[in-house]
């Protein structure tokens, strides 16, 4: 018997996988327990819809990446912070701070996580910073540290 799994069974399958099951298995096990339906007609509509519905999401998310990605590229973030005579900074710039920068002088919500910062920025200068949004897309933005 055929039947779209409503959630990830170890050793059977993923969840929106259809899958062969036998039918006693099927019949005593996965539909009472609500894991899987039958892949009747109606059922496998309503599952290609669901599919087609993640696509479009995802490839408007995409898109959305891409435009936030050509906006970061002529970006110069500066941020002004406290150091000392010799260039130092007291304390260092995350990516956290980084992320609230671009949220306050240019309005764009990008998560600290998606910064690849190696480490934290500790001197006055020009840096290149690594923005990773996913699905193989990247930018490079440009910080200037300066003193207040």
């Amino acid at each position: 018997m055929k039947v779209i799994l409503l959630q990830d069974i170890k050793n059977v399958g993923r969840k929106d996988e259809i899958i062969n099951a036998n039918d006693g298995y099927a019949r005593n096990f996965l539909f009472p327990k609500n894991l899987a339906i039958e892949a009747t007609k109606d059922n496998l509509l309503k599952l290609q819809a669901k599919k087609d519905s993640q696509k479009h999401k995802k490839n408007l998310e995409i898109e959305e990446f891409k435009k936030q990605a050509d906006k970061i590229k002529g970006i110069t973030l500066e941020i002004k912070v406290k150091a000392g005579s010799n260039g130092k900074i007291f304390g260092g710039v995350t990516s956290k701070e980084i992320s609230e920068e671009l949220k306050k002088q240019y309005k764009m919500e990008i998560d600290k996580k998606k910064i690849n910062l190696k480490e934290t920025i500790k001197n006055i200068g020009r840096f290149s910073v690594d923005i990773k949004f996913g699905e193989g897309i990247s930018s490079k933005l440009t910080i200037e540290i300066k003193s207040e």
